[in-house]
């Protein structure tokens, strides 16, 4: 039987570990067990190459998943020891966008994913404290918001097939439907790189980074109103509003370099936002999250924004 208190704010949070456990187990099972050639920018095999693949996950996206979480335990908490351990994994999270932290081009474990990954497990522990011990919430939203929500989450999680499939080491090439949608085993020039490779490589994508990212945003948007200090309900809302932003946007680059350039319908690619940048992307990307933060569903709610 779930616990009464995971069945209201806590729900959500536990939902959010319980999508990235999965996609970590997913990782570790296909690295483990898939050669590194048939894989992306990574040079170990076996137990190695599976454990320090899932090192190099926890570290991103987890960590920015992390730092959407830890505001709403710590305020469930009302603990200094808890607002103190929150700022010490709020600071560890952020070192993943640090440069050099997360390089596209060598994704084999480093020392400075260390300080993420760190950070992620003391969220962790902080999300089972709240639920143990932390105010009891219920979320506080609109049928329009949520409504709102379902549909943005249903689309990003139809358009993750292939991220989904290549996280389980497979091509979707003749399963029904899915097969005829999406190019994923036919060997394609890869844009820059001067070689070919299967459209979309097993392992993991930074577009499979973005379905999570998203749905993070969207699940714990639902808890903001929860949040009983003004100043840190409105840091989160505004976070997470980014957030969502962030994820639908490196969903859709990944989606439009491997489904649309490989297809060779274009030449021209979205430009990578991956990492912040002073860039006219960033700046847009800024820009829409800060409208989705302000975007009224109901006369008295926001979808992110704390009630009116």
């Amino acid at each position: 039987m779930i616990p009464a208190r995971l069945q209201s704010a806590g729900r959500a949070t536990f939902l959010v570990w319980l999508l990235f456990l999965l996609t970590a187990i997913a990782v570790f099972e296909t690295y483990w067990r898939l050669r590194a050639s048939e894989l992306w920018k990574v040079h170990n095999t076996g137990f190695i190459g599976g454990a320090g693949r899932t090192y190099v996950f926890l570290s991103f996206s987890a960590a920015l998943a992390a730092i959407g979480i830890l505001p709403i335990v710590v305020d469930r908490l009302e603990d200094r020891r808890a607002d103190l351990a929150g700022l010490v994994a709020l600071v560890l999270c952020a070192t993943v966008a640090l440069p050099g932290v997360q390089t596209e081009s060598h994704l084999d474990p480093k020392w400075s994913n260390l300080p993420a990954v760190l950070g992620v497990a003391l969220t962790l522990l902080l999300t089972v404290w709240a639920s143990r011990s932390g105010r009891r919430e219920f979320p506080r939203t609109s049928a329009r918001g949520d409504a709102a929500r379902l549909l943005v989450g249903g689309l990003s999680f139809f358009f993750a097939a292939p991220y989904i499939a290549a996280e389980l080491g497979f091509f979707l090439d003749g399963v029904p439907v899915l097969g005829s949608i999406f190019l994923t085993g036919a060997i394609r020039p890869e844009p820059g790189a001067g070689y070919s490779h299967a459209a979309v490589h097993h392992g993991h994508h930074h577009g499979m980074d973005g379905f999570l990212l998203t749905a993070t945003a969207l699940l714990l948007s639902r808890l903001v109103g929860s949040i009983r200090r003004p100043v840190l309900r409105t840091l989160t809302a505004v976070y997470l509003a980014l957030l969502l932003v962030y994820g639908l946007t490196n969903q859709v680059q990944d989606l439009w370099t491997e489904q649309i350039v490989k297809r060779g319908w274009t030449g021209w690619e979205i430009p990578n936002v991956l990492h912040p940048s002073l860039s006219a992307a960033w700046a847009a990307m800024i820009a829409c999250g800060l409208v989705i933060y302000a975007l009224p569903l109901s006369p008295r709610q926001r979808l992110f924004g704390p009630a009116a």
